[in-house]
């Protein structure tokens, strides 16, 4: 299954149905009157959070949603049917923007979840509802209301606890096959993971979802490389991961570089807590591991784990970090749901 994060899609809720200006004519039947019913409501366009869907590819192939209108009231005091809703099913994490791509509507967290985003117009009423004791016989009705057009953006921002960060070729996707039943593509080339790619990984009978997504370069921000579009999956993580490549000759550098496109990429992912790990030592002897550790901690102003996603050296000692980190950030969360609002005027 293809990979897509970004779909534009043009819905429209059903008009509601005029209602009818009808009188009763029977023989022999001496007070007949009005009995013209109202139309039928007009569909509304859903959107609902499904389980089993980890991409939007089904809106590449259908960008317009159109609700049914609602039908028109009939004599003998019959009512109009309704329109039928339209549902779009949607992955857990999806956004939904504005037309300018940047006014947040809704987002959807939990399965199960739904959101009206064009409501169904109303049914006219029918000469039957304006009868009264001045006006026994009223020779008008209502029109439905017009349904609702409008164009929506589709963002889906995947839902992790902990997100890899790194350069092309730092050892992202080899921790996550290394980690988790995940199979991302590895290869001795820049940019061999194209789409994110989420993994369960288990520790000290603990579970969490890690997702991995194409390595940055210097200028992402600028749309160099493949750019920073895929910085939106890890916005929601408790933690992220920076591997750090130790075979490169320029280690502060390279983590330098990550760290200035989160920057610049802004909001409050520069701030995320972060591990920082030397990866790659397999191919260091103790020399060069020490003093790459030593370059990379000044430039971090902190500690530094080391680690080896191939030989799976030091694997279990970072994923108890990122463990202790999600823990940490889920109490802080409770906590502040916990905390009740303080009273203003």
């Amino acid at each position: 299954m293809k990979f897509l994060d970004l779909a534009k899609v043009y819905i429209r809720s059903g008009a509601g149905g005029g209602g009818a200006v009808s009188f009763r004519r029977e023989k022999y039947i001496e007070y007949g009157g009005p009995d013209g019913g109202d139309g039928g409501n007009g569909g509304s366009v859903i959107i609902e959070a499904v389980d089993g869907l980890n991409t939007l590819i089904d809106f590449r192939y259908q960008q317009h949603f159109f609700a049914r209108n609602g039908q028109p009231g009939m004599g003998k005091q019959r009512t109009g049917k309704d329109g039928d809703d339209i549902i779009l099913r949607v992955p857990v994490g999806t956004e939904v923007l504005d037309e300018d791509e940047e006014t947040v509507i809704a987002e959807l967290m939990e399965v199960g979840e739904r959101i009206v985003l064009a409501k169904g117009g109303n049914g006219g009423f029918g000469n039957l509802h304006f009868k009264s004791a001045t006006n026994q016989a009223p020779r008008r009705a209502n029109p439905g209301q017009p349904g609702v057009e409008r164009t929506i953006w589709l963002r889906l921002k995947l839902i992790a606890d902990a997100g890899l960060l790194g350069l092309p070729n730092a050892g992202k996707s080899t921790f996550l096959a290394a980690t988790s039943n995940a199979r991302p593509k590895i290869a001795d080339y820049p940019f061999t993971t194209l789409h994110p790619n989420l993994g369960v990984v288990g520790v000290d009978g603990a579970e969490f979802v890690v997702a991995d997504i194409p390595g940055l370069i210097e200028g992402a921000h600028e749309g160099r490389g493949i750019g920073d579009r895929f910085l939106g999956h890890v916005e929601r993580c408790s933690v992220l991961l920076h591997l750090v490549d130790g075979t490169s000759e320029a280690v502060a550098e390279d983590y330098r570089t990550i760290i200035n496109e989160l920057e610049a990429y802004g909001g409050h992912l520069a701030d995320k807590p972060r591990v920082t790990v030397l990866n790659k030592i397999d191919a260091l002897d103790d020399e060069e591991r020490a003093e790459a550790k030593a370059a990379l901690e000044a430039e971090v102003g902190g500690p530094v784990m080391m680690m080896s996603g191939v030989a799976r050296d030091g694997v279990t000692e970072v994923l108890r970090a990122l463990r202790a980190e999600i823990s940490e950030d889920k109490l802080r969360q409770q906590a502040q749901d916990e905390e009740p609002e303080t009273w203003q005027p």
